[in-house]
């Protein structure tokens, strides 16, 4: 079970990847979170459903859509292309950019349901004491927030680890490219003999997504510990 050289560089860019994605997508995900657990708003149920669209949407469709937009003769592969000389077609940025997309519902709901949690009345009291409305969310809502936070970059984490669908279709499968641990046990299924490589990646990837979702789930139980020592 002695990892190649090629494993190594497989774990490594499926850590940069999935790091990369939550990285990005967390100040996104938190400022949609916000909009839906206190916004009202026309058109907030829209706002919601279209979050969680890629739930439930084939990831061969979301990795679609993206090449339709991001592509070199998409509107915003192009317009990237033209102004930045940017493009991530065929890079491991675009398997971040996939990965971030198929994470970003998961990062919403953990961070939605940690801001709904907030006690309002608390914020309310700081207002009533003069505190502004920005400062009162950095130093009370956010805080208060926060573990709600680190599940959400926890789960888009493991959410990214085993992403494939939206990833191959986008970019591709290129080895030391974009070919994370998901498409390099694909490509290892397509290879007579190569069951050995397949049980090192495969075992690789359940121990990277069950310690997320065990640190998550450990975090989420100290969270509602405390909240109830708290109303004790």
């Amino acid at each position: 079970m002695m990892l190649s050289l090629a494993d190594w560089e497989i774990v490594r860019l499926s850590l940069k990847v999935s790091l990369a994605a939550v990285i990005i997508t967390l100040p996104f995900a938190f400022a949609l979170a916000w909009l839906l657990a206190r916004g009202r708003f026309p058109g907030k149920l829209l706002l919601d459903a279209a979050v969680h669209l890629p739930l439930v949407l084939p990831p061969v469709v979301i990795g679609w859509l993206l090449l339709l937009a991001l592509g070199p003769a998409g509107p915003v592969g192009a317009l990237l292309d033209r102004w930045l000389g940017v493009s991530v077609m065929f890079r491991w940025t675009g398997a971040a950019v996939a990965s971030a997309i198929m994470a970003l519902p998961l990062m919403v709901r953990a961070m939605r349901l940690s801001i709904e949690s907030v006690d309002r009345r608390v914020e309310d009291a700081a207002r009533t004491l003069g505190a502004s409305p920005g400062r009162c969310f950095l130093t009370i809502t956010l805080p208060l927030s926060l573990p709600g936070v680190v599940t959400a970059f926890i789960l888009g984490f493991a959410r990214s680890i085993g992403e494939f669908g939206a990833t191959i279709t986008f970019v591709s499968n290129i080895p030391g490219e974009t070919q994370t641990l998901s498409l390099a046990i694909y490509s290892a299924l397509q290879v007579p003999g190569s069951d050995a490589t397949v049980w090192r990646l495969a075992l690789i990837s359940v121990a990277l997504s069950l310690g997320a979702l065990v640190a998550s789930e450990a975090l989420s139980q100290r969270q509602r510990a405390g909240r109830s020592g708290h109303v004790l």
